[in-house]
């Protein structure tokens, strides 16, 4: 029944957000350059590789020894509105159309990230990854790590129609007020190392 709302939906949501994503295309390759998506692999339901589809928001501008620079000096002044109003996540409508993700579960995050997860957090990947999730409604990027985690293994426990329902609409007005964007500090979020209580005491 979720596949069949996220197949339908999502058919309606291209039609509806059409004009934005194409305005969004232009500012991007206007400010930006090419490519105007940013296609990366991400792990999908039990940990399956896809792509997932953005708009970009950074340049691929790289240092002095060719590494790329830090986000926060990459993330363009266009890139940082189209974030603030998640213009960035439209493209990945498709991924919806296609089944590879859901409008509502954990996001899809780093592929290498995965043998980082502990046996609870690895449970994040028994539902398709989502455009929004229960995580993003209660911090988004302004939460640890650990927190969100524990969010998403909730979800996966407690998922329901009406749970996706609440989530979408509290979404719609985390993106209005422009809540929990970027962790303070970055221009998104830190980077997830693993669980350092783990390893303190694995190597004690």
């Amino acid at each position: 029944m979720k596949r069949i709302f996220d197949f339908i939906v999502s058919i309606f949501a291209i039609i509806v957000f059409c004009i934005p994503i194409i305005i969004t295309a232009i500012v991007v390759k206007t400010t930006i350059g090419s490519p105007v998506f940013f296609r990366q692999r991400r792990p999908g339901l039990n940990g399956k590789p896809f792509y997932i589809k953005k708009f970009r928001t950074m340049t691929n501008d790289l240092d002095s020894n060719g590494r790329l620079l830090p986000d926060e000096e990459r993330l363009t002044r266009a890139g940082k509105i189209i974030r603030k109003l998640s213009l960035d996540e439209l493209p990945q409508l498709f991924n919806v159309l296609k089944g590879e993700m859901s409008f509502v579960g954990p996001r899809p995050l780093l592929m290498e990230y995965l043998p980082l997860y502990n046996e609870e957090q690895a449970r994040r990947h028994e539902v398709r990854p989502g455009i929004t999730g229960w995580a993003q409604v209660n911090g988004r990027n302004a939460i640890e790590w650990e927190d969100k985690f524990k969010l998403d293994v909730w979800y996966v426990d407690n998922q329901s129609f009406l749970l996706d329902m609440k989530i979408i609409l509290l979404t719609i007005g985390k993106v209005f007020k422009s809540e929990g964007v970027s962790k303070e500090g970055q221009a998104t979020t830190d980077k997830f190392t693993g669980n350092q209580e783990e390893k303190i005491s694995n190597d004690g």
